[in-house]
């Protein structure tokens, strides 16, 4: 599941064709449907520390791929921000390859103000027997050796099993290859009752064939490794989230600002068959 800003993909991320999803848009071996979203973003609120008037844009998350072939994800999340004095445009570009069964996670994002590149991390990253191994080639060469961890599809995946299973609560460590690609972070889930939409759910107009499939509210929050205590979370995020991996009706919340992020237009495609 990334990040937005942290950026949290979405989620944006096991088993037979999920219930409620036709066959010809399951993803094979996992249940997570190959699709395109796109949400409109919005302020929800903003403290005055943040330094922020207004901020609005548009984030494109798209999942592609299956369990014998790995899981591929391009997340774009571009936004308009006012600080009162001035206006600022920030980019974020990621790619993703992740490869579940071979424990291999290759990762690029770029970050631009003003279309001026700001920041380029790139990096692959492989499970070993005592932890995940890092191998970052920008913005400089170097390995890192981290705890053992889910990378985001995996987490994904773990999210939905759990919440099948009706687990409500839950404790994972995840490497997404954010920010700096060289840590790990902590994520408490909390998942509520599975629920059906209502008429006038936000943007459950725009949810195609899923607008009146069931759903479960979910929020993640992401904490440092390094923590410990009481500490609060870097970044919160809220979601209604399908059996099949796709998201809607998203709240992030940066602490000193909380951004919403409504479904404007939803596309699943044909996934690629195992062989």
């Amino acid at each position: 599941m990334f990040r937005a800003g942290a950026l949290m993909a979405l989620p944006f991320v096991t088993g037979a064709c999920i219930s409620g999803v036709t066959a010809a848009h399951a993803a094979p071996g996992s249940g997570l449907v190959p699709h395109r979203a796109v949400y409109d973003l919005e302020l929800k609120d903003a403290s005055e520390r943040s330094g922020i008037s207004g901020m609005y844009g548009r984030m494109v998350y798209e999942f592609n791929g299956s369990a014998c072939e790995g899981y591929t994800v391009s997340f774009r999340f571009v936004t308009k921000v006012d600080t009162g004095e001035e206006v600022k445009l920030t980019d974020q570009q990621t790619t993703t390859y992740e490869d579940i069964k071979g424990g291999n996670f290759r990762f690029l994002t770029r970050s631009f103000t003003d279309e001026k590149l700001d920041k380029e991390v790139r990096g692959s990253a492989h499970d070993d027997k005592k932890g995940v191994v890092v191998d970052l080639t920008e913005p400089e060469k170097r390995k890192v050796d981290l705890a053992q961890s889910l990378f985001p599809t995996e987490h994904m995946l773990e999210v939905i099993d759990r919440a099948k299973k009706g687990q409500t609560l839950f404790e994972s460590r995840i490497f997404d290859g954010s920010d700096s690609g060289d840590k790990t972070l902590i994520t408490t889930t909390l998942v509520g009752k599975q629920r059906k939409p209502l008429a006038d759910d936000p943007d459950v107009s725009k949810a195609g064939e899923m607008a009146d499939k069931v759903y479960w509210p979910v929020t993640i929050s992401y904490f440092d490794d390094d923590q410990s205590g009481d500490a609060l979370p870097i970044y919160r995020m809220e979601f209604k989230l399908y059996e099949n991996g796709i998201t809607r009706d998203l709240t992030m919340d940066y602490g000193d600002f909380v951004l919403s992020g409504k479904l404007a237009d939803l596309e699943l495609f044909q996934p690629a068959d195992c062989k």
